[in-house]
């Protein structure tokens, strides 16, 4: 029998149990859904099925959130917890998180952004039995300059509350634009750029702020490409020393595909496997199962017209709607998806073998 993952909603409010379920199972991993409009309910399902995750709701009648949270983390530390409220109070916020809890989401934010909230999802019920993964818990293995583009490309207005043991730094977006930064006790350009030094961590969304004074003028793009600079010195210094550690390695060559991906002007780049040998992976775009699922599909399609017509080796495949140009190349290893903005200019199908010569060095 499958193994499925099993999540547990818990909220006093029938229709939002409702609308929750609807949303869950849509998930790509298909885990089983339970709810209870009760503490004293969820605690019985808890204690007869296996569940993984559950969402707790904060203001509810008899055991509250906070209490049934303080519960489940005596009773049950393995579980991974995640507060989705309708309240905006800070205290609510801190006192959750001081109770062990891996993500605190406001309804209002899910709903707005409710593949965002998906992806947390699936990376909680993939990480609930490995420890010590790199990444922004949320997001599993992403950057935090993946989640930054992520916002920026979809013109969100928001602010990321991003945390790392007892640190806790800020960033503000507005339309898609970074307007400030905090960070250990420095703002604005500053603050940013040790912000980039994160190597992992917890990050949330908080409501947008947008009469927040703004400290950065400068775009993502050009900060980011500041930053690739600045690691490639420091890590060209470092090595001369000493070997690199892996995982600074790992975050420079994230900073660096990204700092790629920027100045040619693209607007994502997808590498994907051959089935079977590997997960693919992504920067620039958030929906990786579903794109790489199409890209492996018209490039099966593209190999076997070719053969059919005789035509000879596969190039490349290029595409366009109104939104974006899109490249698709085939090198045997892998096979690259690269998208263009509509008004990308120059040779698209050259600039897209540049970024896929260098994926990998």
């Amino acid at each position: 029998m499958e193994n499925r993952n099993k999540i547990l909603v818990l909220d006093d409010d029938v229709d939002w149990l409702a609308l929750c379920r609807d949303l869950l199972v849509t998930l790509p991993s298909k885990p089983e859904i339970h709810t209870a409009n009760s503490a004293r309910r969820a605690l019985t399902i808890i204690e007869t099925e296996k569940i993984r995750l559950l969402i707790c709701d904060l203001k509810m009648p008899r055991i509250d959130g906070l209490q049934m949270l303080a519960i489940v983390r005596r009773r049950f530390p393995e579980l991974r917890t995640i507060v989705l409220s309708a309240l905006e109070d800070e205290e609510f916020r801190s006192r959750a998180y001081a109770l062990g809890v891996d993500l605190f989401w406001l309804k209002t934010e899910m709903q707005r952004n409710s593949k965002l909230f998906n992806e947390c999802l699936e990376s909680l019920l993939g990480r609930a039995d490995r420890e010590g993964d790199t990444g922004f818990r949320g997001i599993q293995s992403k950057s935090l300059m993946d989640i930054i583009q992520m916002e920026c490309l979809s013109r969100s207005s928001t602010v990321l509350r991003i945390t790392r043991g007892p640190l806790v730094a800020k960033l503000w977006i507005q339309d898609g634009e970074l307007f400030d930064a905090e960070c250990e006790g420095a703002r604005g350009e500053v603050a940013f750029q040790r912000l980039l030094a994160w190597k992992s961590g917890s990050f949330e969304n908080l409501p947008a702020e947008p009469r927040h004074e703004r400290t950065i003028n400068k775009s993502v793009n050009a900060l980011l490409l500041e930053s690739a600079q600045t690691l490639d010195e420091n890590a060209g210094a470092a090595t001369a020393a000493s070997a690199e550690p892996l995982e600074s390695l790992t975050h420079r060559k994230t900073i660096w595909k990204l700092s790629q991906l920027t100045r040619e002007g693209a607007d994502f780049i997808l590498a994907v496997p051959p089935e079977g040998q590997g997960e693919p992976d992504a920067i620039g775009t958030q929906s990786i199962a579903s794109t790489a699922h199409w890209t492996r599909k018209a490039d099966e399609i593209a190999h076997r017209l070719g053969d059919k017509l005789e035509a000879g080796p596969l190039s490349h495949v290029s595409g366009q709607n109104l939104e974006r140009t899109v490249i698709l190349l085939s090198r045997g290893d892998k096979t690259f998806l690269v998208g263009w903005p509509t008004d990308a200019t120059g040779n698209l199908t050259e600039k897209s073998r540049k970024l896929a010569a260098s994926w990998d060095s």
